[in-house]
């Protein structure tokens, strides 16, 4: 019997879900339970709230490079019908009377940047987006194991998506105490306005509560499909690397995400309902004591908070590793090295991962025994993470590497990513981070890791996988011009970040440091050389650490032009991109290009079987210099499910 004989009925519980009318728009493409078109709704979503987080980026770096200077085209906006009237409540009405920023504008900017592009670009993107429209083509099953549960999933975030736009529109504003929300700060702050849901910390925190709960539901829903419904053959280490990131990212958020959404939930209720989980007694604000109960302790929420943002880190950092295994391999024509030692590094990752979120808190005087323990473990987790790291470089040497774009974005997150982990090392150890911790050192060892890392990879996996979502490629050429401003552009805003953080530039300071002199006053070999290449261009650019404000603000405008490419290739080679030829247009070996394209309602036409490895590149005495996981080896029959063989006889 051939395998396209066997009818595919994995799970009689989908029949349901599963049925074959032509549904309508609404239900096709809104209400989709379908794992397809839920990957592709949090894509988009994904992508639309990075183009938004990265427009306030680029209002944070004017204000940082040109402080007290009007901020360009705010009059031409204002005067845009229907446009003026938004941008003016979402920003305009912080602005100072001449159009330049200032700090507490600053200060929301940054909050809801680093929320936005945290927990609504790269997460939903990266795990959410790619998880949802490949894992279960990769492990050959029609959906996910909880369809019904999937699309809640999706439309909770969508409701935090409209939350936390909805909070830069309210009385106070969104919030403005950094996108960790630390108490006391953020319990107290805008304590005046009785009116709670005129606070944007009230918005943010319900935000937060829905999106919290949609990662939930996704984690629970990736678990119990990679678990139960993997195709015939699919064995733990048949399964593709992609798979095996989405698996424990799924931990990663099941076990990591409930402390986070106890700590929104308590804080909430701090502010609304008057109690002080966070709240201690004592506290004051204007030479007056704060009418609370107090007993409250303020570590507690950095506790609850950091213990799940370190796991969040891997969370950001895993789908871009997973995706490059697909596309590094793919694009060499040879097998990934190292593939058994990669999976067990990414479940000690995991693991590991629980046990360093402290390190984040030297500052609040824990004892050396207990910082000890944190720097132990801080350590070792960079071990697995530099195994992965190897094991992907390696796995270019000798290959016949095809440089397409996807390919650019690849080979450019891995010294990317490189540098984010070297630099984060210093700061495993108490004595390093008490002198750079909340400096400019601290966010651009933060921003190498998931900036030029994560959303390399994330890029790279738009590029591969468009032509299955979309049946078309992108234009190359277009993907090239995406390339090269976007690795220019982030090298240009982060790397003077570490320079300046140790000359002890703050984090937060909305004028660049301008009027403090005395750390402002420093000079440094790229000061000279940004003063030198701006004199040879007429630039009056000084020799101090305040020109390199200026040359990340340039990087920040060419990262900008760089993305502009990417949006036009994007949207136009949805209908105008060269069609593909073939449902494997990569000659890639996992299942996920064994269905139609665009995969249909059911994924596959026949049923799948992994009779191999998920990357054989060059296998020798192979016809092809690719051998698919479905396709049956000569002379050998194909494998019949045991209820078939009961039934038939």
């Amino acid at each position: 019997m051939s395998a396209a004989a066997i009818p595919h009925d994995h799970d009689h519980a989908h029949d349901a879900a599963h049925d074959h009318h032509e549904p309508s728009f609404l239900r096709k493409y809104i209400w989709s339970t379908d794992h397809k078109i839920i990957g592709i709704q949090y894509g988009l979503s994904g992508l639309i709230f990075l183009l938004f987080g990265f427009f306030l980026m680029l209002l944070m770096r004017w204000s940082i490079a040109y402080p007290g200077v009007p901020v360009p085209a705010v009059e031409a906006i204002r005067a845009i019908p229907g446009i003026s009237w938004v941008f003016e409540e979402m920003f305009g009405r912080w602005l100072n009377v001449d159009g330049s920023l200032n700090g507490e504008l600053y200060n929301m900017l940054g909050a809801m940047h680093g929320t936005i592009m945290v927990f609504f670009g790269i997460v939903p993107l990266g795990f959410a987006a790619f998880g949802n429209f490949v894992m279960p083509l990769q492990i050959g099953t029609i959906d996910m194991a909880f369809p019904r549960l999937n699309m809640l999933s999706y439309w909770f975030f969508f409701i935090s998506c409209v939350i936390m736009v909805y909070s830069f529109f309210v009385g106070t504003g969104p919030v403005q105490t950094g996108w960790t929300m630390y108490s006391p700060l953020a319990s107290t702050a805008n304590i005046g306005v009785t009116n709670v849901w005129q606070h944007g910390h009230t918005w943010w925190l319900t935000g937060m509560v829905f999106n919290i709960s949609a990662s939930l539901l996704g984690s629970v829903n990736f678990i119990a499909t990679t678990i139960n419904l993997r195709t015939k053959g699919m064995g733990w280490m048949k399964m593709p690397f992609f798979t095996w990131a989405m698996f424990v990212i799924g931990f990663l958020l099941l076990l990591a995400f409930p402390p986070l959404e106890v700590a929104a939930i308590l804080q909430l209720s701090d502010r609304v309902f008057g109690s002080s989980f966070y709240l201690p007694t004592g506290l004051m604000e204007g030479g007056k004591h704060l009418d609370i109960s107090g007993g409250g302790n303020p570590l507690l929420y950095q506790h609850l908070f950091w213990f799940l943002a370190h796991p969040e880190v891997y969370v950001l950092i895993l789908p871009a590793f997973g995706i490059l295994t697909e596309v590094i391999p793919c694009n060499t024509r040879r097998p990934l090295w190292g593939y058994k030692s990669m999976v067990y590094s990414v479940l000690t990752l995991g693991f590991l991962s629980f046990l360093v979120w402290a390190h984040h808190m030297y500052l609040t005087g824990m004892g050396t025994m207990m910082s000890t323990y944190f720097q132990i473990t801080t350590v070792l987790i960079s071990v697995p993470s530099v195994i992965l790291l190897t094991c992907l470089m390696i796995s270019l040497w000798g290959g016949s590497i095809r440089f397409n774009t996807q390919m650019l974005f690849a080979c450019a997150f891995l010294p990317m990513f490189g540098i984010g982990g070297l630099t984060g090392l210093p700061l495993a150890f108490t004595f390093i981070d008490l002198a750079l911790h909340d400096t400019y050192y601290v966010i651009g060892h933060f921003h190498y890791v998931v900036a030029p890392g994560t959303i390399f990879g994330l890029f790279a996996g738009i590029y591969h996988w468009f032509p299955k979502v979309t049946g078309r490629f992108m234009n190359d050429r277009l993907g090239k011009w995406h390339f090269w401003p976007s690795l220019i552009g982030m090298n240009l805003v982060f790397a003077p970040m570490l320079v300046q953080g140790m000359a002890g530039f703050h984090r937060r300071w909305y004028d660049g440091g301008k009027y403090f002199e005395n750390t402002a006053s420093f000079t440094h070999w790229t000061t000279t050389l940004t003063h030198k290449i701006g004199a040879f261009l007429g630039f009056d650019i000084p020799d101090n650490m305040l020109s390199l404000n200026v040359v990340m603000s340039i990087g920040a405008f060419i990262l900008a032009l760089g993305q502009v490419p990417f949006i036009i290739n994007f949207w136009f080679s949805i209908k105008g991109g060269k069609k593909i030829e073939s449902d494997n247009p990569w000659d890639a070996t996992t299942l996920e290009w064994a269905t139609p394209t665009p995969p249909p309602h059911g994924n596959f036409l026949f049923d799948p079987v992994a009779h191999r490895g998920p990357y054989e590149y060059s296998v020798p005495g192979h016809n092809t210099d690719f051998y698919p996981q479905w396709e049956s080896e000569p002379g050998k029959p194909v494998p019949v499910p045991a209820e078939k063989v009961l039934a038939h006889h």
